[in-house]
């Protein structure tokens, strides 16, 4: 993995904008993964990445938390 950004704690939007933040600092094709807690993560991610033009790889509930996995475009 390139990056890793632990979001737990952060409420929509923050975990969308700290991940904004930090693929902009990638090389495109750059592997980032973010974990969050926040339950509206799920569908603000993956609309996220389809809108900014990255690939969702993975997104795997952990339980409390969710694990997204994004190769940047």
């Amino acid at each position: 993995m390139d990056d890793i950004l632990d979001a737990t704690g952060l409420l929509c939007p923050l975990p969308v904008l700290k991940a904004r933040k930090a693929l902009l600092a990638l090389a495109p094709g750059a592997v980032f993964r973010i974990r969050t807690s926040d339950p509206v993560a799920v569908i603000d991610i993956p609309h996220f990445c389809a809108e900014a033009g990255h690939h969702l790889i993975a997104a795997t509930d952990e339980g409390r938390t969710h694990l997204f996995e994004i190769r940047r475009g």
